[in-house]
């Protein structure tokens, strides 16, 4: 969907949007990146901390009956106040009957041109006995969420579908720069987008939902794009570029194993080989 200033409009069209996925059949349904407002992070205003709100909070309140009324689970991508100072690009998981499953803090923070999300973000928190990343077991399947910039990392994706994730969800909000002419420039980076992503449904044997919204903010164009993938990374579903869309989109869970099991990717990995990859760089 495409967003406005007004946060309490933005949420009443992502209700609608639910309860039209959900009439159309749908189990689990995905809402795109910080969904309740403009993508403000394309500039680094003191402002927009006023956007922020509690998870558990008011808009996870009003999603929660939403998801008890209808029977869906609810994958909400809001902008999170953990504490004076401290906030989080933070996903929510209401499961079908309501209940508040936990959130999701994104990992990896960009810091570039049009998305100052550092100036806004802390990263999910890591340590030794918790890696940060984070599975949920709904009604309808175990998933694993992840954030946008997080998705150009196979780290997190691996680890999110070692984690027992049957389904990786990436909640996104990123675009094209409407100053760029070379058109091709355009082309190629949005390819590199699908293309990462599709890779990582292959090289864990999951399938992938990536949800971008649409519309013109500031200097971006965001390009849609929405796609499902299954484990091969064939493409199930593919939305337009301009076009606000609710897809529902059947994914049989039960060919995980017939894919796993025909390139047995897990089976093969040399784990005891891999400690180099924690090192920033290998000198």
């Amino acid at each position: 969907m495409a967003c406005t200033a007004d946060v309490q409009a933005n949420m009443q069209k992502a209700i609608a949007g639910i309860r039209e996925a959900a009439q159309k059949g749908a189990n689990i349904v995905c809402l795109q990146e910080l969904f309740t407002s403009l993508y403000f992070c394309d500039v680094e205003d003191h402002e927009n901390f006023k956007l922020a709100e509690a998870i558990p909070g008011p808009s996870t309140d009003t999603l929660s009956a939403i998801a008890k009324e209808l029977g869906v689970v609810i994958i909400a991508s809001l902008f999170e106040k953990r504490a004076a100072g401290l906030y989080h690009n933070t996903t929510a998981v209401l499961d079908a009957d309501g209940t508040y499953l936990g959130k999701y803090r994104k990992m990896h923070i960009p810091d570039d041109p049009g998305y100052y999300e550092k100036f806004y973000f802390t990263p999910g928190d890591a340590s030794p006995d918790d890696s940060g990343y984070k599975v949920f077991e709904t009604k309808f399947a175990k998933i694993g969420v992840l954030i946008c910039w997080d998705q150009w990392y196979p780290e997190a994706s691996r680890i999110t579908a070692l984690m027992g994730a049957e389904v990786l969800f990436y909640p996104t909000a990123i675009g094209w720069d409407k100053l760029e002419t070379d058109s091709s420039i355009s082309r190629e980076q949005y390819s590199a987008w699908q293309t990462i992503q599709r890779s990582h449904a292959v090289a864990n044997g999951v399938h992938v939902v990536s949800v971008n919204r649409v519309g013109c903010e500031a200097d971006q164009q965001f390009w849609g794009g929405s796609f499902v993938a299954n484990p091969f990374g064939t493409l199930l579903y593919l939305g337009s570029h301009d076009q606000e869309e609710v897809h529902v989109q059947e994914i049989d869970l039960d060919k995980t194993e017939y894919y796993r099991s025909t390139w047995p990717y897990l089976r093969d990995r040399r784990v005891d080989s891999y400690h180099p990859i924690t090192q920033r760089y290998i000198d």
